[in-house]
């Protein structure tokens, strides 16, 4: 995990999402998977600063790790992308108009989402330290 920077900030923002198809159903069959592989790449270059990290597409769910920057809400970003990967599924199969015929839809509407970061105790101890390292700072006399 790297640190990436912004105009004015630095930031290590991974975010574990996971959303699953409506009812369930496991029609991210190998097709269809291998074409949501192909669009994915598409959906994620309209999200400036959004970077994938891992994803895995399972035939009733889907697993990814994000880099979401902290002026985005995690929330938008997930809406985003599966508004936008539903449409373009919904465009190419035409069946899955028969699957989910009384909705327009793909994904169901909730989501998990949770943050990969570095440990509790590793930043306890790194703001340990800087207390220590900023108390040997000159005075400066004006």
């Amino acid at each position: 995990m790297q640190i990436r920077l912004s105009g004015h900030s630095a930031y290590r923002t991974e975010y574990h999402v996971v959303w699953a198809t409506k009812y369930r159903r496991k029609v991210l069959n190998p097709g269809v998977r291998s074409y949501l592989e192909r669009i994915w790449v598409r959906v994620l270059r309209r999200l400036p600063g959004v970077e994938e990290v891992e994803k895995n597409f399972q035939p009733d769910h889907v697993h990814v790790v994000l880099v979401i920057p902290p002026k985005y809400a995690v929330s938008d970003i997930v809406g985003a992308i599966k508004g936008q990967t539903a449409s373009l599924l919904r465009k190419r199969f035409s069946w899955l108009g028969k699957v989910y015929f009384k909705e327009n839809i793909v994904w169901s509407p909730g989501y998990f989402v949770s943050t990969i970061g570095i440990d509790e105790q590793k930043v306890i101890n790194y703001v340990r330290y800087q207390e220590r390292q900023d108390s040997g700072q000159a005075e400066l006399d004006l």
